[in-house]
């Protein structure tokens, strides 16, 4: 798979290089210099959806406007990862401060605590996800239609013509999505989506040209009749008949499509050395698992290098992880003490467990947070990386950081209108309750939210926005996010060299994982503690946006994947 790291001027003006080396944060890779642009930016997963993006500011649109019309590039040419058959999160800063938006899928109102058995039996995740019972509401339109009500400047219309263009004339198969395509051939064979990435039977080769016709029809549907067409037209139908096809049918109704809201919420954020980090608050671990694992190193006075440094970073990862399996979920459903969890004195406490020199021996329990009401059994379920990050900011200071996803690559492998339609309800527990029969915090129920993973960030200082970020990878995502944030704030690090550097990832699994490529000698200052170390991909896609002090603008795109800035 190609690696590379492109940032682009976003004007004629001429570009400033930023000279922040830290050869610390690069892990190998060397990022190109960030580049500043003088009055708007966007960071996306594929260069023709940043160009899209990119476009709509010329002609005067906003941060709004550039992000909806990436996010439907993506469904186009970045089809396995994102789309409007999924969801998605927001932070949005503007006039009125920040806000932000919940877009997250919601399970059918037929769904019972047992959506996951079958004849009695617990299904294995493997064989849920490509069965309708794992397609939840996607709010993806939803959220594109609240965002350009309240901050777009261009028509609707004008949004849907980039990835209209390109769904019916075709595009080039990126290097990414063939190796992919490959990679989940044997799970795509004999799907709805077959057609699609396995042309004539064979994996859609890199450089071929895809079209997709059918996804072009229902593109120029929804930019004529917005998202009623989505969630009360015919294209609601014909998305309950893919969920409920098949020998294991989902539940989903077009009462349900048409029940669907995108929830505005509360961001939560937290100190970190008198910046503000905010994020997405429950129903994703986002906001509060970033949070604590930052929170949790400012509480020790950490050093943020070497051995020293990635041992707290993934001794604190374990705490939060922790406290992130036992009390994070729907917040319409469950109560979440996510006050109690950023306190800075619980904070406090909990950083006391991490042994300064020295491994835990044990996976950490979850903590006791001030505002607790009930106590609930912990899910400790991974979920798996199908998802996309985009940064955007325009000329009037708009900030949109939106995180979207399908859950896992290809989703459930069902298409309705020429899109890939989501698995998140696999991202529920699986079991209701544990073996002592206490009910379990993610657990599935009616019309209920599963919990995520997904932190799109933005950074305050002084009120103003600073940074903006987020990644895609799962359950690792709060990880990636944290690391990133620690790179900037703390070492110095440019956007592009904190997209590009290595990750270190515990997740209070009992084990370090390194990725591929950091240094043998931190692996052996590690073991040196006592920690059981191994190596693997992490396959990040860290989206970032520095808003210097004279207003410049700095972007990185992350490496490992095919973004540009």
């Amino acid at each position: 798979m190609l690696r590379f790291a492109l940032v682009l001027a976003l004007l004629a003006a001429p570009a400033l290089a930023q000279n922040r080396a830290n050869p610390e944060a690069a892990s190998g890779r060397a990022p190109k210099p960030d580049v500043t642009a003088a009055r708007h930016m966007i960071v996306a997963a594929n260069p023709l959806a940043a160009e899209a993006g990119r476009r709509m500011m010329i002609e005067g649109g906003s941060a709004a406007d550039a992000a909806i019309a990436a996010l439907l590039v993506l469904n186009v040419v970045e089809p396995q990862s994102s789309g409007i058959g999924g969801g998605a999160f927001a932070l949005v800063h503007g006039p009125g401060g920040l806000t932000s938006f919940d877009a997250r899928e919601t399970a059918p109102l037929a769904a019972t605590p047992f959506l996951f058995f079958k004849d009695g039996e617990k299904m294995s995740w493997a064989e849920a996800v490509p069965t309708g019972r794992s397609v939840g509401v996607p709010g993806l339109v939803k959220l594109m239609a609240v965002l350009h009500e309240r901050y777009g400047r261009l028509s609707w219309a004008r949004l849907f013509r980039p990835a209209t263009e390109l769904a019916e004339t075709g595009f080039p198969v990126s290097p990414r999505l063939a190796s992919l395509v490959e990679k989940y051939r044997d799970r795509l064979e004999g799907t709805d989506a077959a057609a699609l990435f396995l042309p004539g039977g064979e994996p859609a080769a890199e450089g071929a040209r895809m079209r997709n016709l059918p996804l072009a029809r229902t593109l120029r549907r929804l930019a004529l009749s917005g998202p009623d067409f989505f969630y009360n037209g015919p294209l609601a139908g014909d998305m309950v008949r893919a969920a409920r096809a098949g020998e294991t049918p989902g539940q989903l109704t077009v009462e349900d499509f048409a029940r669907y809201e995108v929830v505005e919420r509360p961001p939560v954020c937290t100190a970190y050395f008198g910046d503000r980090v905010c994020g997405m608050g429950p129903p994703s671990s986002g906001a509060t698992t970033t949070g604590q694992i930052l929170g949790l190193i400012a509480a020790t006075g950490a050093a943020h290098r070497g051995g020293d440094g990635a041992h707290r970073f993934a001794e604190a990862s374990r705490l939060a992880y922790a406290d992130r399996a036992a009390y994070l979920g729907d917040p319409d459903r469950v109560s979440v003490p996510v006050k109690g969890l950023l306190d800075p004195a619980y904070l406090a406490e909990r950083a006391a467990l991490i042994p300064p020199f020295h491994a835990s021996e044990e996976p950490a329990v979850a903590g006791d947070p001030p505002w607790r009401e009930g106590r609930w059994a912990p899910d400790r379920g991974a979920t798996s990386p199908g998802t996309t990050h985009l940064s955007v900011i325009d000329d009037q200071g708009l900030a949109v950081s939106l995180t979207a996803s399908i859950e896992t690559a290809f989703g459930s492998k069902r298409m309705a209108g020429g899109f890939l339609l989501n698995n998140q309800l696999t991202d529920f527990s699986f079991s209701p309750v544990d073996e002592a029969g206490t009910p379990i915090v993610n657990a599935p129920d009616a019309g209920k939210r599963p919990r995520s993973s997904m932190a799109p960030t933005i950074v305050l200082r002084g009120g103003k926005p600073l940074l903006l970020a987020g990644s895609p990878g799962g359950s690792r995502i709060p990880e990636y996010v944290a690391g990133a944030l620690i790179a900037i704030l703390s070492r110095g690090a440019t956007p592009a060299e904190a997209a590009a550097g290595f990750h270190v990832s515990q997740r209070n699994r009992g084990k370090i994982v390194l990725e591929e490529g950091a240094p043998e000698e931190l692996a052996e200052a590690l073991a040196e503690r006592g920690h059981e170390v191994e190596f693997a991909p992490l396959t990040s896609g860290l989206h970032i946006i520095e808003i210097m002090e004279d207003g410049t603008l700095m972007g990185g795109a992350d490496p490992r994947r095919e973004g540009v800035a």
